[in-house]
């Protein structure tokens, strides 16, 4: 009997279709044919298969065998057992909700950077120490389209610290960062990190497990950011505009700590309750049970008492290295995660209740963690 090769027609069925896409683009830029796309439009983010090669279910080249697009994919069968198995050697244990790894807190101790950043300016201390220091060539992020004014995030490539800089801060809706890909091999990058929320940071594993050819060795630093949600951009306008006033170009920042905080121009702070923006839950996010970017080098959030320090997970041997070395060339202070039980157990508490989303309809990855830990 012949060994099944799933393509993109079983891609298309078990996830584009099924809600457990979260629209991460890896299957789009690991395709060696021009025949998937991406559709960013009105809240979409889903990839699409191209009507001129097999039709949007079907794909001609995955009927002679070619498999890249399963190969790249985070939410294809079992992924989570894959993906921990090839990146730590085990799989996790059951109290291991949020993943492999060891917690603490850290600060970059450039002040600009954390005033510029989101709260302990951590991840851009990260990325430019490895741009400045022949560790990445260039990194995958988000910014904002034009002057920012329409908080309309995009994928970007970020390859200087003027660059790191400039796309600091946090958006809460979506931009596939994958996408940025092509730009920066086209620019010569070789060793690119990538920057993004769980969806995406299990999309390198996947493609290294998978064996994903030049892509999977390309992407050779992953930074993950803390996520329960992200939100379609609707909610500018019908949420921040409609009800409390607040225009898109009017907006300097934004965080969420228990409840949506915006700043403004004129110097005013507003607070927006979550629920008031669940409404908006990105369709992406519905199903995703990964709150704690589970499959990055480094894992980095803003959760807990002290707001200008960053909870930090550290999940393998090259965060673990990159860490230390910045520790001691003095470019971040850390402190034991400890120091911050409350955080720790929100963690623990958000990993669990992202986790429940995945559907038991779907393969058993994610669902053999216990539903019942505390």
């Amino acid at each position: 009997m012949a060994l099944e090769k799933p393509q993109w027609r079983e891609l298309f069925s078990e996830v584009v279709t099924s809600g457990l896409c979260t629209g991460c683009a890896a299957c789009v830029i690991a395709c060696p044919h021009p025949v998937l796309d991406y559709n960013a439009d009105d809240g979409v983010y889903r990839p699409f298969h191209l009507d001129i090669d097999g039709g949007p279910a079907d794909c001609t080249h995955g009927q002679k065998g070619c498999t890249m697009c399963t190969r790249a994919c985070p939410r294809f069968r079992n992924w989570e057992s894959e993906i921990d198995t090839h990146k730590f050697a085990r799989e996790r244990t059951d109290d291991e909700v949020w993943g492999i790894g060891d917690v603490l807190l850290a600060r970059a101790t450039d002040e600009s950077l954390v005033d510029n950043g989101q709260d302990g300016g951590v991840v851009s201390a990260l990325l430019i120490y490895a741009l400045e220091n022949d560790i990445i060539d260039a990194a995958l992020v988000s910014g904002l389209e034009g002057d920012g004014s329409t908080w309309r995030a995009k994928p970007q490539v970020a390859r200087t610290r003027a660059d790191v800089v400039e796309t600091a801060k946090s958006r809460y809706t979506y931009s596939a960062n994958l996408l940025a890909y092509f730009e920066a091999a086209e620019g010569g990058a070789e060793r690119i990190a990538l920057v993004g929320m769980g969806c995406m940071a299990s999309a390198p594993g996947a493609m290294q497990t998978r064996k994903a050819g030049k892509i999977a060795r390309r992407l050779s630093l992953t930074i993950g950011l803390l996520c329960s949600k992200t939100f379609d951009d609707a909610i500018f306008e019908d949420l921040f505009e409609a009800k409390y006033a607040i225009k898109r170009p009017d907006i300097t920042k934004m965080n969420i700590k228990g409840v949506f905080q915006i700043w403004t121009k004129d110097g005013a702070f507003h607070e927006v309750p979550l629920k008031e923006a669940h409404a908006f839950t990105r369709e992406g996010c519905q199903q995703c049970p990964d709150f704690a970017a589970e499959h990055a080098d480094i894992s980095t959030g803003g959760i807990g008492a002290f707001g200008d320090w960053t909870l930090v997970i550290v999940r393998t041997d090259q965060g673990r290295a990159l860490m230390s070395a910045m520790k001691e060339q003095g470019l971040i202070e850390t402190r034991p995660g400890d120091d911050d039980p409350g955080a720790v157990a929100l963690l623990h508490r958000l990993a669990l209740v992202s986790r429940k989303r995945w559907p038991a309809s779907a393969p058993a990855g994610p669902r053999r963690i216990p539903l019942t830990s505390n």
